[in-house]
């Protein structure tokens, strides 16, 4: 792999991000620098600590950057939960997130594992330094 952006979970979270930003432009205006700027900032967080691990340049600091990611997106589901239950967020939207937010988060844990391990990269995943 060049770079980061060749990385799947990478891609798959900027998607998220953008989702979400569609999504928070429909919240009411009085959210407008609470929940909606939070979302916004902890999901567009979540392929930023992807690329800014790889950029560290050494594996060891990417493999620490990339629990960050992870926990950005639990912050970001809960997020999705309370706006919910505030009624921003309807039952269609909210499962189309949580599965995208499920499906990077064992795509994160995949990687984690298999860097921790020193074996061969999952496909769509790689380091700076093999």
């Amino acid at each position: 792999m060049k770079n980061y952006k060749e990385i799947e979970v990478w891609q798959r979270s900027v998607s998220l991000a953008l989702q979400v930003c569609k999504l928070t432009s429909h919240f009411p205006d009085t959210e407008k620098f609470g929940l909606s700027l939070q979302m916004r900032r902890v999901a567009s967080s979540v392929p930023a600590n992807i690329a800014e691990g790889w950029g560290r340049g050494s594996t060891k600091e990417y493999i620490q950057f990339l629990p960050i990611a992870r926990g950005s997106l639990m912050e970001l589901e809960t997020h999705s939960l309370i706006v919910h239950h505030l009624q921003y967020l309807n039952d269609e939207n909210l499962h189309h997130s949580q599965a995208g937010i499920e499906t990077i988060g064992k795509m994160l844990n995949a990687l984690i594992r298999s860097l921790r391990a020193g074996g061969s990269r999952p496909s769509g995943a790689g380091s700076p330094n093999p």
